[in-house]
């Protein structure tokens, strides 16, 4: 996935170890999968970050992934649908976000597509 999207190679054992984690300590976020003809199509993970600004979480939509047979046939429709109707049925959640590479127009017109709006936030990190 993140060698698609990212050119981004990742290891194999630090991915499993971090899905493992989430399955264990589900108050960090959850997955979700979309479905097409008994085979997985699409995926999607949510995390949760508490912003003190607004009493209240965001989710954030991370590792998205549809496979490329499936993509603009509504499987990102589907589950973002479903991500909000989750958030929405939950009293302290304030707003969806996700964070996508600067130069993936394909990912980001559909993100748009969905009623998306693009922040004026930039993302900056440091790797411990």
């Amino acid at each position: 996935m993140a060698l698609e999207t990212e050119d981004h190679p990742l290891d194999r054992s630090t991915v499993l170890a971090g899905v493992t984690r989430l399955f264990q300590q589900p108050e960090h976020g959850f997955y979700l999968v979309a479905e097409y003809d008994k085979a997985v199509v699409g995926a999607l993970m949510i995390t949760k970050e508490w912003s003190d600004w607004r009493d209240g979480l965001w989710w954030w939509i991370q590792s998205v992934y549809v496979i490329k047979a499936q993509r603009r046939r509504g499987a990102f429709r589907t589950l973002y649908e479903h991500v909000c109707e989750l958030a929405q049925s939950e009293d302290d959640v304030y707003g969806i976000r996700l964070y996508v590479e600067k130069d993936n127009s394909g990912a980001q017109s559909v993100y748009r597509d969905m009623g998306m709006l693009e922040t004026h936030y930039r993302l900056y990190e440091a790797t411990l």
